[in-house]
């Protein structure tokens, strides 16, 4: 029952206080067993993952529209539903019965015959749902894979029906976490040995190197591989972005966007720890979390500054060697990481490429003759990426892309890339290398 009980905690707090359900997760899985951690962020991902799908169906067997529904009165009805639906694993009586109970926990006794009559229905009659209506494309699509309209149609234009629908499944998929190996202190294979002794399951990945794929973590910071700095947790598609850049020993680094920590300890791992990183962000509580991690990966060229990327600072003029922008973005790239993205309107987006073209244009300034400016986004909408270093390179002629080689099946890449999810196996990432010539 705390499993759950915790996921309504969450969902509550996503609905109420805008709350990230990571970060939300993250402070309430503590007090949870592995096994009860696992099921109740289970829940919380497949709600937010599934919710317009779930409410189609709930809608059909209860007479008031979810919406109308006192909180958290929807949300346990779309625990329930997510558990009869999708997880073979949990009974459906259990599924009725710890949600009857959340609804008296929350004190609405009153309605826990709504939540029984509503999930004993959906129990009964689930081998025979009604079928989502497919005359309108967008609207199948919207419903089937629980995405926004706006967002739909964007894929659509981009990628066609199969890639669309390919792009939506596996935003719902549940990645594997993927652990970056500190080579500096320890090897791959010392790495997965600590692992596996704590009851991961860690694997290689097939194509990157010092990269391993782990499940059943539970909270990962509780494993003694993480605690003693053998692994950092990075999406191999951040990874690449370092790799593209190609920090070598003995370079100076500015990371203008660093918080919280993963390319600038790609970048000193790259370097030998022989270099110096200025990782920046532009709140200083932000770097506190870099600095704990670079602490414990016992890497000592990375030094921190809160600075604004936005704001010219004379003493870092033509200073780096590499200027690396992370750039604020949608984030579309990680719906399956971040599923409550998907409650963003297209409008919320407009003035992104406004402040990612004033990232790059001031960032440029500190790139020394000869250097690289990388910039990266973790989205795949055009607008933020690719517009955006177009739009630069078509005034500061100084500048042009530059092609770059990663491992596995990547291999060349003429100055910029886009991966996908459904594609790569990554977060939807974009990569644009640049080089100065004068």
């Amino acid at each position: 029952m705390s499993a759950r009980k915790e996921a309504l905690a969450v969902l509550a707090a996503c609905r109420a206080r805008g709350a990230w359900a990571d970060a939300s997760l993250h402070a309430r899985l503590r007090g949870l067993s592995p096994a009860d951690a696992g099921l109740c962020s289970r829940i919380v991902y497949g709600v937010l993952q599934n919710e317009t799908l779930l409410d189609f169906y709930l809608s059909g067997f209860c007479s008031q529209k979810l919406d109308h529904l006192q909180p958290p009165l929807a949300d346990i009805l779309r625990i329930g539903a997510y558990q009869i639906l999708f997880l073979d694993r949990v009974p459906d009586s259990a599924a009725v019965h710890t949600s009857v109970e959340l609804a008296k926990g929350a004190g609405r006794g009153t309605a826990a015959g709504l939540v029984n009559a509503v999930l004993r229905r959906l129990c009964r009659e689930k081998e025979t749902l009604p079928a989502i209506p497919d005359r309108d494309e967008v609207r199948y699509l919207s419903i089937r894979y629980s995405h926004p309209k706006w967002l739909v149609k964007r894929l659509l234009a981009l990628l066609g029906r199969e890639g669309a629908e390919a792009f939506l499944v596996s935003s719902n998929a549940q990645p594997l976490a993927a652990a970056q190996v500190n080579v500096g202190c320890c090897t791959v294979e010392s790495a997965a040995e600590a692992l596996e002794k704590e009851g991961v399951q860690a694997e290689r990945h097939p194509w990157l190197p010092d990269c391993l794929l782990l499940q059943g973590t539970g909270d990962l910071e509780r494993l003694s591989a993480f605690q003693q700095g053998m692994i950092y947790i990075q999406d191999p598609a951040a990874r690449l972005a370092v790799l593209a850049s190609g920090p070598k020993p003995g370079d100076r680094v500015l990371d203008v966007c660093a918080a919280p920590g993963g390319k600038s300890f790609a970048a000193a791992i790259a370097m030998g720890d022989q270099g110096d990183i200025l990782s920046c962000d532009i709140h200083e509580n932000k770097l506190k979390r870099v600095r704990e991690g670079a602490a414990r990966l016992g890497l000592t060229s990375i030094r921190t500054e809160a600075a604004d990327g936005r704001v010219f600072r004379e003493e870092w003029r033509e200073a780096f060697d590499q200027v690396l922008v992370d750039a604020p973005c949608s984030g579309l790239g990680i719906l399956r990481k971040k599923p409550d993205i998907r409650r963003k309107r297209a409008d919320d987006l407009f003035t992104l490429p406004v402040i990612q073209s004033a990232l790059l244009e001031n960032a440029a300034r500190y790139v020394r003759p000869g250097g690289t400016l990388l910039y990266s986004t973790c989205t795949i909408l055009p607008e933020e990426n690719e517009g955006v270093t177009d739009a630069f390179l078509g005034t500061h002629l100084e500048f042009s892309r530059e092609p770059f080689t990663l491992p596995g099946p990547v291999g060349v890449v003429e100055g910029q890339m886009v991966f996908w999810p459904h594609i790569h196996g990554t977060d939807g990432f974009y990569i644009c290398r640049m080089t100065r010539r004068l």
